[in-house]
């Protein structure tokens, strides 16, 4: 991106923007820490909400992959923890290229990777937790899988070689019948369509139009692109160890929500 073209971004992400209604809504504010030497292939996208705890571990395990030209686009929810501040320093720290997007408040994990998407340079975009159950470790086998002809590449826990570690039996029993649930109702061949991890070719999120509600943007993406193809790598969650998982009953709400709304759709 030329200084130029920066500059015109920074512009409208400072202009007045409406809702479907007319009604104007504070813009969310950009901050752009680049480096512009690099041009990424892939721009990895990491929405953040009192990630503080686990955010430098993930910027470090993420420079460490230097076979791949990546970015990392940070979309903080104006974190009551400063994650967003923090990120700006760890930017500075690394050669590594990132991007800090900040929004006004909470708005959501599914809104903030479409916004980052917005955002990122690459030509592959992949989304991934901030909290180090996703390791970046399983980025270049993302990657590779798109390489090989996918559209979209999905880190599964529920292939051969997945796995979850750390969970409860009930928080295991949630996640199992949430993803059976959808998986019938959508008619999705998929073994994990509610991974938080996966990749994709840039336009599947730049050139669609999503709800963004709750926090399974995959599940959106999944029922919008039937006919594209798909591949499953395997890779094992690992439980979070620090700060707070972000479940609620409301998150549960909303992901019956949209799985009727996109059963309709059908």
């Amino acid at each position: 991106m030329s200084g130029e073209e920066r500059r015109e971004a920074e512009e409208r992400s400072l202009s007045p923007t409406e809702t479907d209604t007319g009604t104007p809504q504070a813009p969310p504010l950009r901050l752009w820490l680049l480096n512009e030497t690099v041009q990424p292939r892939l721009s990895v996208i990491v929405p953040t909400y009192n990630e503080g705890e686990s955010l430098p571990g993930l910027i470090r395990r993420l420079s460490q992959l230097r076979d791949i030209p990546l970015e990392v686009v940070v979309v903080d929810d104006a974190s009551p923890d400063g994650t967003g501040m923090l990120a700006e320093s760890l930017a500075q720290q690394h050669a590594l290229p990132v991007q800090v997007l900040h929004r006004l408040n909470k708005r959501g994990l599914a809104t903030a990777v479409i916004d980052g998407a917005s955002v990122a340079r690459g030509e592959i975009l992949t989304v991934m937790d901030a909290d180090l159950s996703h390791p970046p470790e399983a980025l270049p086998a993302l990657l590779a899988g798109i390489d090989a002809g996918a559209e979209i590449a999905i880190a599964s826990r529920y292939v051969v070689g997945g796995g979850i570690r750390g969970w409860p039996p009930l928080r295991r029993l949630i996640s199992r019948s949430a993803t059976m649930l959808a998986r019938w109702m959508l008619g999705l061949n998929v073994r994990d369509p509610l991974s938080g991890f996966f990749a994709v070719r840039r336009e599947l999120l730049t050139d669609s139009q999503y709800l963004g509600v709750g926090y399974k943007l995959l599940l959106e993406v999944l029922a919008a692109h039937r006919s594209r193809r798909i591949v499953e790598i395997p890779y094992e969650f690992v439980d979070r160890r620090l700060g707070q998982s972000k479940l609620s009953a409301r998150e549960l709400l909303s992901f019956l929500r949209l799985l009727v709304y996109l059963k309709a759709r059908r």
